[in-house]
C-alpha cells in the first residue's frame, strides 16, 4: 500500500498546484508542463498526460507541443492528473472557473459516491447516487463516461463505475482500488462524442516493425511508459520525427490513439475525481 498512498498524495499535491496556477492568461501548455514537472519534483512519474479540457470538452485534451491556447476568464477548466509509483496509480481531477454552480454539482456527486465505496456495494447504487446528486443541483451526469477500476500499471482495469443507475449488479470487493469520476453538464444529451485526435496514445501490443527508427521509438515507449498513456509532445523531445513514427505505429495496430471527448450538445462540463480504496471506511488515496 505504501506506493498507492505515495502516488495518491503526489497526485493530489500536483493537482492543488495546478489549480493555483490556473489563472486567466496562462497558456495551457505552460500549465501542463509545470504540473508534470511538479510530479517529477515530488518523486512521481506521470500515469498519463495532464488533461486540461475546456468548457464542452469533457476529457482527453492535453496541449500539443505547439499549442498556443490561453486560459480565458470565462473558461471552465478540468484538470485531471495521474501519477504512478512503480505502476501504482493515483488519479484525481478538479474543475476551476466561474461556473461555481456546475463545479459544486460535480463535487457534490463525488461526495455522495465516496461513502458508498464499501465491500458488497452494488456499483449501480453508486451511479444512482451520482445521478441523483447532479439532478438535485439542476444538472445531469454524463452517462457514457465513468469511473474505473485501477490496478498495477493499468489505469482502466475491468470494473466500470457508472455515473447513473445502469442496472449493473456487480459488487465492490474489499481492498479494490477504484476511481470515482463524476462528469456533470449543462448540456442536454448526457453523452459525449468523439472529436479530434488528442495527442494521447497508449501501447496496445508489441510486434515486429521493419523501420529502424520506429523500432527505436517503440522500444522507448515500452520501457518508459509500459501500458500507460503518453503524450506525443513527450516523445517529440526525444525523437525529432516522433509524429511521423507514431502514425506508422498506429497503422500497424501497435499504438492506440485517444480522441478528444466533447459533450454532444456542446454544453459545459465539470469533473471531480478521487482514487479510493474500498473499505468499510473508504480510504481517499488522492488527498494532499
Amino acid at each position: 500500500m505504501e506506493n498507492w498512498v505515495k502516488a495518491g498524495k503526489i497526485a493530489a499535491e500536483s493537482l492543488n498546484y495546478g489549480c493555483e496556477l490556473a489563472k486567466p492568461g496562462i497558456k495551457l501548455l505552460e500549465l501542463a508542463e509545470k504540473i508534470e514537472a511538479k510530479i517529477k519534483e515530488l518523486g512521481g512519474k506521470q500515469a498519463f498526460p495532464v488533461n486540461l479540457s475546456l468548457n464542452e470538452l469533457a476529457a482527453h485534451y492535453t496541449p500539443a507541443s505547439d499549442d498556443t491556447t490561453i486560459l480565458k476568464a470565462e473558461d471552465l477548466l478540468k484538470i485531471d492528473v495521474g501519477v504512478h509509483i512503480e505502476g501504482h496509480i493515483g488519479d484525481c481531477a478538479r474543475t476551476v472557473g466561474d461556473d461555481k454552480e456546475l463545479i459544486r454539482a460535480s463535487e457534490a456527486c463525488l461526495a455522495a459516491a465516496i461513502p458508498l465505496c464499501v465491500p458488497g456495494r452494488k456499483i449501480r447504487e453508486i451511479g444512482k447516487a451520482i445521478a441523483e446528486a447532479a439532478n438535485e443541483h439542476g444538472f445531469i451526469s454524463i452517462r457514457n463516461l465513468s469511473g474505473h477500476g485501477i490496478s498495477h500499471f493499468d489505469l482502466h482495469c475491468g470494473l466500470s463505475i457508472p455515473n447513473f443507475d445502469n442496472g449493473d449488479e456487480t459488487v465492490l470487493k474489499e481492498g479494490a482500488i477504484i476511481a470515482i469520476e463524476p462528469f456533470v453538464t449543462r448540456g442536454n444529451s448526457a453523452r459525449v462524442s468523439e472529436g479530434k485526435p488528442s495527442g494521447i496514445y497508449k501501447l496496445e501490443k508489441v510486434k515486429p516493425v521493419r523501420d529502424m527508427n520506429a523500432r527505436k521509438i517503440l522500444s522507448f515507449i515500452a520501457n518508459e511508459y509500459s501500458s500507460l498513456p503518453f503524450a506525443s509532445r513527450w516523445l517529440e523531445k526525444e525523437f525529432p520525427k516522433a509524429k511521423f513514427y507514431i502514425q506508422l505505429l498506429i497503422k500497424e495496430g501497435i499504438l492506440r490513439s485517444y480522441p478528444q471527448l466533447y459533450e454532444s450538445s456542446k454544453g459545459n462540463v465539470s469533473q471531480a475525481e478521487h482514487t479510493i480504496q474500498v473499505k468499510e471506511n473508504p480510504v481517499i488515496l488522492t488527498q494532499a
